[in-house]
């Protein structure tokens, strides 16, 4: 928004930039977060601690890694290839196959099976949903992905580590569905994973955190305020519309609110709960090989769920933990009224652990669009560990302040709107 000439205030009722998405540090300030004693000294000094409330990775060619580029954000970030994607069947951790030589040794399919996954690659790959020659027989708003599977003759462990370690989806509600976003899914983490062969996905150096750091930053660049530690009073209307924000006693006027479910309570309403656990580790997770960094997916019918459960484990290496020290995240949609039972079979991958921090949070989304009050409200962090549905938020929030879509060919960085817009 500032890059588009618009003037922005930033207003946050924390000490830190980033809400939900923030990274803590240093350790210290995470125990007296979760009001838990410690550290204990064997956990190293606490500034080389920075430990995300909300870990995800990133998918190398996916939507928030063309916004960082698109935005320049990216110069000032570093980020960390991750080491490796696994998922979980029959009680143990199997690595996705990240390259032709990992599939033929892969125990996570039959050599038969191994032709057909590779056959349904190639169609994902050279699918083009504007070239009707390469649908091969396949109406991609019509046939279902249950069906696609079907046609390639994909086992039943095929089709669960391809739509749920591959494609993403987080339930098997996308069997039934159109399986032309399945299609999209598999050829992004396919294009993903060509640019560095050991997994699709990247994380920042530092920690999450440094993403609205960077954005920050930016902002400032083009003239953008921030005011952190701020409490919010009241959000000022007349006739409708947003006309002010009240903090500590001052009016800030604006055209357009953007916040978080927290800042306006009455227009959200929960759709669900997410529990995660952080959990402190000074080992690697075992059958990861060693990896300094990964993500586990456990797929929902391994433990008769609805929802999938997800790891991200990162480390000293990505700069985020005292040296040999790893930090191990479990997280889920809650299903049940004892949340924390739900993730144990993640939490039993990652034993011995050192200390962990539970937390259940409630899910929310907005009540409008936000047109007629130009209040627009952000959904909560869902329970995946990794950015996509965030960047499909971003893009909503866009297409519904500006009424356009956000693109990124150039033309969007030196758009100009009137200099006097707030």
């Amino acid at each position: 928004m500032s890059l588009s000439g618009k003037k922005v205030l930033h207003i946050d009722k924390n000490p830190f930039y980033g809400g939900e998405n923030a990274s803590i540090s240093p350790l210290q300030e995470l125990y007296k977060k979760f009001k838990v004693s410690g550290p204990a000294k064997s956990m190293g000094r606490g500034k080389e601690w920075n430990v995300d409330l909300i870990p995800k990775f990133f998918l190398t060619n996916g939507e928030l890694v063309k916004i960082l580029v698109h935005t320049d954000v990216t110069r000032y970030l570093d980020f960390r290839v991750v080491d490796g994607s696994f998922v979980y069947k029959a009680g143990k951790v199997h690595k996705v196959p990240a390259t032709e030589e990992d599939a033929q040794a892969s125990d996570l399919m039959g050599m038969f099976d191994k032709r057909r996954f590779r056959k349904l690659l190639l169609f994902a790959l050279n699918f083009d949903v504007r070239n009707p020659r390469t649908y091969q027989e396949v109406d991609p708003k019509k046939t279902t992905t249950r069906d696609l599977f079907c046609r390639f003759d994909l086992g039943l462990d095929v089709m669960e580590f391809t739509g749920h370690a591959i494609a993403l989806h987080d339930s098997d509600s996308y069997l039934d569905q159109p399986c032309v976003e399945t299609i999209r899914r598999i050829r992004l983490y396919s294009e993903s994973l060509s640019r560095h062969n050991t997994s699709p996905y990247l994380y920042p150096v530092y920690g999450l955190g440094e993403l609205p750091q960077g954005f920050a930053r930016l902002s400032a660049e083009y003239g953008g305020t921030f005011l952190l530690n701020k409490t919010v009073e009241e959000i000022v209307m007349e006739n409708g519309k947003v006309k002010a924000v009240k903090s500590e006693g001052k009016l800030f006027h604006c055209k357009q609110l953007i916040c978080d479910p927290s800042y306006v309570p009455n227009r959200v309403r929960k759709v669900g709960r997410a529990v995660r656990v952080i959990c402190l580790l000074n080992h690697p997770v075992k059958n990861t090989h060693e990896a300094s960094s990964c993500q586990i997916i456990i797929p929902q019918a391994q433990l008769n769920r609805k929802s999938d459960i997800y790891i991200s484990v990162v480390s000293y290496a990505h700069n985020v933990a005292s040296d040999g020290m790893y930090i191990a995240t479990v997280s889920t949609t809650a299903e049940t009224s004892n949340p924390e039972k739900e993730v144990q079979p993640g939490l039993e991958l990652l034993e011995p652990i050192m200390q962990k921090f539970v937390s259940v949070s409630n899910l929310f989304v907005p009540n409008e669009d936000g047109k007629k009050s130009q209040i627009f409200v952000s959904r909560s962090c869902d329970a995946t560990n990794h950015c996509e549905s965030e960047c499909e938020d971003i893009k909503d929030l866009y297409r519904r302040i500006t009424g356009a879509e956000l693109c990124f060919g150039g033309s969007q960085r030196h758009q100009s709107h009137n200099s006097d817009d707030d």
